[in-house]
């Protein structure tokens, strides 16, 4: 590894604007941003993939991976990821650092506690909730409705006990729960705010409770904003790292996308455009999931038009949906290859809707069989998309030339004519059902009781004009985990509605979402040594 005051000069960073983090990681100035816009954007790359399985699609390594091949081919390029979460670092998942020969330094520390973001957010989300608490205890001139607040504490860790829990003291008694910090809606604010002011106006925006005469009660009314920023003071600064090749990679914050938006900052994707020709950014799950979110949410937000999604598959995942039993997945099998990457055309075709160029990245396995690669590239050719393999786990950038190559021949003769796929002036149920149609694929949309009565309280508060934040299972287009493939004629059911007006959208959920996952009979903690 480089020491990063190294990586830092290959950027041009000035060394007054970066903060030292040990030997090879540092913060970026949160500042620097503004002193460098009116430089020329460079192109916006979005890796995303199919619905993802037990094998992994490979996603973030082939972000790492396509950011080391064209930094190799002679172009300036800088990946943008997403920070992991210790709750899948010590679960089922793992961590999110890439993979193999494509990986981002220094793995362990950035696995872990890294810069201290997470728990930041954890400490500024939990200050909250306890404000809240003795604001009630203490008088309750707000009139908080103690069966109506909003704001559940939150943990950086997946442990299913605390789900449910009882405050239970000599004036306040209630139900609650903690969320993983991921899908804390602070969280979701921090990757969306664009400057400290911004910041602030967000977090005093969180709708906390209703009064017990129905009233909205907002965090800035419990004064406790001011506390919240000197908590968040350096979260807004972009973290600055290494590939295993030693280019640079950011590596900031980053909310679930089956429960929140799923991407990186915007502070961090904005920096990445201004530092280097290509900037490689990475949503989380699928199409459906992180990359809609990415289109619908962030790039509204923060004016951003994508130049280029690249959806990642590979051929053990769609012989998957495919239904081959896993003991068989290596072995050549073209009838359920065929039949599985139905999923690979639904997400080429979600991603085709939002006017941005497309493409297919192959996450090659040595397992996987020319007859098998060679039938994935005449099948993207119904689609009228470019396809190529990534060889860069094994190989590193030199497994990455061709896509590479691919990418950069795609983005000098093509232009992303992006559009959101709905207009914020739809009604929430019409902006619901429109990304269950047309996204998912849904039939039809389904709509509880309690998520009706939750719209209704978003439009008598003004927040119908919000974007749609829809929390489901990443593992199908449906909201049933068990279904794979392309399904058709199945209805999705939202089942609750919750006002995210910090964070500027309204959360609908589908199906049975836990907010705070728990660990698996074997998960990755027993790794650790």
């Amino acid at each position: 590894m480089k020491k990063i005051e190294e990586i830092s000069k290959m950027l041009k960073i000035p060394d007054e604007k970066i903060e030292l983090y040990g030997k090879y990681k540092a913060k970026i100035s949160d500042e620097y941003y503004e002193e460098i816009k009116n430089k020329k954007d460079g192109k916006l790359i979005l890796m995303t993939s199919i619905n993802p399985t037990p094998f992994g699609e490979g996603k973030t390594t082939q972000s790492i991976g396509l950011s080391m091949g064209l930094n190799r081919i002679g172009k300036k390029s800088i990946v943008v990821l997403r920070e992991p979460s210790l709750g899948p670092v010590f679960g089922i998942k793992g961590g999110a650092i890439g993979g193999g020969k494509a990986t981002v330094e220094p793995q362990e520390d950035i696995n872990l506690h890294f810069t201290g973001d997470f728990h930041a957010i954890t400490s500024a989300n939990n200050l909250l909730c306890s404000v809240i608490d003795n604001h009630i205890y203490n008088g309750n001139e707000l009139n908080i409705d103690k069966d109506k607040i909003f704001i559940k504490r939150v943990i950086d860790m997946n442990d299913r006990s605390l789900r449910d829990i009882t405050i239970n003291g000599k004036k306040l008694s209630y139900n609650t729960g903690f969320e993983i910090t991921a899908a804390s809606e602070i969280m979701a604010i921090c990757c969306l705010a664009q400057n400290k002011e911004d910041l602030r106006k967000m977090l005093g925006n969180i709708l906390v409770a209703f009064s017990l005469d129905n009233k909205p009660v907002y965090a800035r009314e419990l004064e406790v904003v001011g506390a919240m920023m000197a908590l968040l003071k350096d979260v807004l600064k972009p973290n600055l790292v290494q590939t295993i090749e030693e280019t640079p990679c950011i590596v900031h914050l980053g909310p679930f996308a089956n429960i929140a938006h799923g991407c990186n900052s915007v502070i961090s994707t904005k920096l990445g455009l201004k530092l280097a020709e290509y900037c490689i950014v990475e949503a989380g799950f699928g199409s459906d999931l992180g990359a809609e979110k990415f289109m619908d949410i962030k790039c509204r937000k923060a004016s951003l038009k994508p130049d280029l999604a690249i959806i990642v598959a590979t051929v053990k995942a769609l012989k998957y949906n495919g239904n081959v039993n896993m003991d068989n997945i290596t072995q050549e099998n073209l009838e359920a290859l065929e039949k599985g990457s139905v999923n690979l055309g639904k997400h080429i075709e979600n991603m085709q809707k939002y006017g941005v160029p497309v493409m297919v990245c192959i996450n090659k396995y040595e397992t996987d069989t020319q007859k098998e690669i060679e039938f994935l590239r005449e099948f993207t050719k119904k689609y009228g998309v470019e396809v190529e393999i990534s060889q860069c786990f094994e190989k590193g950038s030199q497994g990455t030339v061709d896509f590479a190559n691919k990418v950069a021949e795609i983005l000098d003769k093509t232009v992303s004519e992006y559009e959101p796929l709905y207009s914020l002036e739809e009604s929430i149920q019409e902006k619901i059902s429109i990304i269950c149609r047309e996204i998912y694929g849904a039939k039809e949309v389904k709509f509880l009781d309690k998520a009706i009565e939750n719209i209704e309280i978003a439009n008598d508060n003004s927040y119908s004009k919000l974007p749609i934040c829809i929390a489901k299972t990443p593992s199908s287009l449906t909201d049933d985990a068990k279904i794979l493939g392309r399904p058709k004629d199945f209805t999705i059911t939202i089942r609750d509605i919750k006002i995210d007006a910090g964070a500027g959208f309204i959360v609908a959920y589908a199906g049975n979402i836990m907010t705070l996952p728990g660990l698996g009979k074997s998960s990755k903690y027993k790794d650790f040594k």
